[in-house]
């Protein structure tokens, strides 16, 4: 029954709860702190009847015996002129020897004495003795010593609140509890009425609210968080509901910018494929029909035709063979399959070699390439093929853009903390619109010069072995040609 509450009938439910506790330990504190004072009073304000009673009456005859007759008149007469007393006379070792109790009133003969000198010492009230007209009761008393030629003969004890008072203080005890229960009740149910409307209205009311925010989520998941995505943050929030609905908010919109990053990749990964696809399609297509055609025509084919065909399918293969192997080490590098073993080497030594492999190429375009590069550089803890494939691909792409008689200008010089290098060459330039998907996948949706002018996967493979050593590149502006500058942490 209690599951099915909600949460402010369960809030509710306890502050009423706290507040009847408390009102039940308010009323018994007060109750016993009003008993334990009234009590106080009362023995201090008859501390020294005893006393005056032993002073002005004759208790004991001449030969210090006790008259019991006698007693009971005198204690009839006293009880008389205070009703709320009862008088007894007690032995040093606390056997009743004088009372004034009706028949059968008497529960015990005896009491203990140690209550009444506790008293006759001057401790502190209330003190609470035996009362001989019940058996586990205690109550306040006044007590004084009955002494017959200095000597300790007995004790004259008296109950300050008798049989009789004890009636009237049960009845008004009784009255006094029901109002004061009464009157706890109806400020507990007060109190608790309040609180319950301070809990909705602070607590249960912004959890509502965040709950049917956050409930469109069951039905249409990424709609939900994109709506509640939207919704604006408290600049600052007063309490943890707020604090808790600001978190929900941030979660949707970390949620909303990953769906929109998975969405763009998952396109982007099926543009590549469509992209790749047709760019694999094409060499293979040509590939397979010279074959055909030579398996076709072999007899009636010229020598220099054959050469010819042979030529062509050799060429669309080697492209085949390229883009497969781009394929698997593009793959490799974005999955982790390919780590950087770092060793120091000098990039000056690196960048000679690889120059040196282009020699022909440029000897035969009539290419000059100029390399600025300080001979004090540090040594670079990195790859040495990666590197040294990154310097290669530039080279290469700016050898094939660069028309003959061109100038390729290669510089590398460090900077805080950096080792940059940058390769510039006199061609045509990279076009305004490809330069934003230089370093992206293809795209199926670009045309087929567009795929071939923004140079296949190399960029792609150059960026990525970059990144595994923390660097980067990219594409500076240049008055002509184009102009990539890379760099390495040292």
């Amino acid at each position: 029954m209690i599951r099915r509450l909600s949460l402010s009938q369960h809030l509710t439910l306890v502050f009423t709860a706290i507040l009847l506790l408390c009102a039940v330990a308010a009323c018994s504190v007060q109750l016993y702190s009003s008993s334990q004072y009234g009590n106080a009073m009362v023995q201090r304000l008859s501390a020294g009847l005893a006393q005056q009673i032993v002073s002005s009456e004759p208790l004991l005859d001449d030969q210090g015996k006790v008259n019991r007759q006698t007693l009971k008149t005198l204690f009839d007469r006293l009880m008389t002129l205070n009703p709320s007393v009862e008088l007894y006379l007690v032995s040093p070792d606390g056997q009743l020897l004088a009372d004034a109790a009706p028949a059968g009133h008497l529960k015990r003969q005896s009491i203990d004495i140690t209550p009444l000198q506790t008293f006759l010492s001057g401790a502190a009230w209330p003190i609470y003795g035996d009362d001989p007209r019940s058996l586990d009761k205690q109550k306040v008393f006044s007590v004084a010593p009955v002494r017959l030629n200095g000597e300790l003969h007995c004790y004259l004890y008296i109950i300050l609140q008798g049989e009789d008072l004890n009636v009237l203080a049960d009845s008004a005890w009784q009255k006094t509890l029901w109002s004061t229960l009464g009157w706890s009740l109806l400020l507990v149910a007060l109190f608790g009425g309040l609180a319950g409307m301070a809990v909705w209205y602070w607590v249960t009311r912004p959890v509502k609210k965040l709950t049917s925010e956050v409930r469109g989520l069951d039905q249409d998941s990424i709609s939900g968080i994109k709506q509640l995505a939207q919704q604006p943050l408290e600049s600052q929030p007063a309490n943890e509901v707020a604090m808790l609905r600001n978190t929900f908010i941030e979660l949707a919109r970390k949620i909303t910018s990953q769906w929109d990053q998975l969405s763009d990749s998952d396109r982007q990964r099926r543009e590549f494929i469509a992209n790749i696809s047709h760019d694999l399609r094409t060499p293979l297509t040509s590939l397979l029909g010279y074959l055909e055609t030579l398996s076709m025509k072999a007899d009636t084919l010229s020598p220099e035709d054959n050469r010819q065909y042979l030529a062509i399918a050799l060429r669309q293969g080697h492209k085949v063979r390229h883009l497969s192997q781009q394929l698997f080490e593009l793959a490799k590098l974005e999955h982790g399959g390919i780590k950087p073993q770092l060793e120091r080497f000098a990039i000056g030594e690196l960048i000679q070699d690889v120059a040196q492999k282009f020699d022909l190429a440029i000897a035969t375009r009539q290419l000059q390439l100029k390399v600025d590069m300080p001979r004090s550089l540090p040594l670079l803890n990195a790859d040495v093929s990666m590197i040294e494939r990154v310097v290669t691909n530039l080279l290469d792409n700016a050898i094939r853009h660069t028309p003959q008689g061109g100038t390729i200008a290669l510089r590398v010089w460090q900077e805080e903390g950096q080792l940059q290098v940058e390769v510039a060459d006199s061609g045509p330039g990279i076009e305004r619109e490809l330069r934003e998907q230089l370093f992206q996948r293809p795209s199926a949706l670009s045309s087929q010069s567009a795929r071939e002018n923004r140079g296949g996967l190399g960029l792609l493979i150059v960026r990525r072995m970059l990144e595994l050593h923390g660097g980067g590149i990219r594409l500076v502006d240049a008055a002509t040609g184009a102009c990539f500058r890379f760099f390495v942490p040292l």
